[in-house]
């Protein structure tokens, strides 16, 4: 048994999780110890973890049963829940009960909840701008989450609520710039030109996650909301062709030609953007790149990511 104290992460073999646990693992003091949660212990990702030193257990969301003993001797815990994974808002507010519920149970004396906000806090579904999703939604993977919140404080579960954001790194999978019928890169978003979009490296939770609970108590109870930049679609495509060397335009994409496009989950991914845009001053404005640094000082700006990450950008667009 270890003496440090233990972390779960859940999610371990994912983008969030195995930040957080690769953030733990490498912590230059070594102050905590990982186990790290996953359906599949026998996965590839999953035996990786174990080679570098966490504990890897089996837990299953869905499964109550499985999580008490995931739980039970831990410290603390990084919890997320993959909204994508099925899709449902139902699915993702059970599971976030099961998780909440387990962290209760196990008296655990910090947990880093990554979470979002629940956008009818400022759109009520009343309002008409934008389609209501799952009969009582406007973003579903935001408002299950920030719905969600209550249920660890109700529990009694010492919480810090971290807000995420866009992440860099869609700008490599789902919003890479593709080549316009004129030849030109073009990076198109469902995004009004003049807002800004608050965007952060998916590693810099892990690191984040790593600072509040080095903290101690005095994140417990607080909300932080997270970024590491915050610009226009046209400064996002600047930096990307500059770094890919060559030009890239941003193109603003109407949000109802985006609802009405034959792509998976486009109206909730319209909706979104469109909170994004229409809430720019509560959203972006929220995330204070300045105290954040002082929480994180490695937190990265986009043009950092983007050197970082230059082939692989260079790749995605073909």
């Amino acid at each position: 048994m270890t003496s440090k104290p233990i972390i779960v992460v859940a999610g371990a073999t994912g983008a969030q999780g195995g930040g957080a646990a690769t953030a733990l693992l490498e912590d230059p003091q070594q102050r905590f110890a990982v186990r790290a949660l996953t359906r599949d212990p026998q996965s590839p990702a999953a035996k990786a973890l174990a080679d570098r030193g966490a504990q890897v257990v089996l837990a299953d969301f869905a499964d109550p049963s499985t999580l008490d003993a995931a739980f039970a001797g831990a410290h603390g815990a990084f919890l997320v829940t993959n909204f994508w994974e099925h899709g449902s808002a139902a699915q993702e507010k059970d599971q976030i009960a099961n998780l909440a519920a387990a962290a209760a149970s196990a008296m655990l004396s910090h947990v880093v909840w990554s979470t979002l906000e629940d956008t009818r806090d400022l759109l009520p579904v009343s309002d008409p701008r934008m389609p209501v999703l799952q009969d009582a939604y406007n973003v579903p993977h935001f408002d299950a989450k920030g719905e969600g919140n209550r249920l660890f404080t109700e529990a009694g579960v010492p919480t810090t609520f971290l807000n995420t954001t866009f992440f860099y790194q869609g700008f490599i999978d789902g919003f890479a710039p593709r080549r316009g019928e004129d030849g030109e890169l073009v990076l198109a978003l469902p995004f009004e030109a003049q807002k800004r979009l608050a965007g952060v490296d998916v590693d810099d939770i892990g690191r984040t996650v790593l600072a509040l609970l080095a903290a101690g108590d005095a994140y417990v109870g607080k909300t932080v909301n997270l970024a590491g930049d915050h610009l226009t679609g046209s400064q996002y495509a600047d930096i990307i062709g500059e770094v890919i060397g060559e030009r890239v335009r941003f193109d603003s994409i109407p949000y109802d030609v985006f609802r009405a496009a034959p792509i998976p989950a486009a109206e909730e991914v319209a909706n979104m953007f469109q909170y994004y845009g229409d809430f720019e001053n509560e959203f972006t404005g929220a995330r204070d790149l300045t105290a954040l640094r002082h929480l994180n000082p490695d937190l990265k700006y986009f043009r950092t990511w983007a050197l970082e990450n230059a082939d692989a950008l260079k790749t995605a667009t073909g």
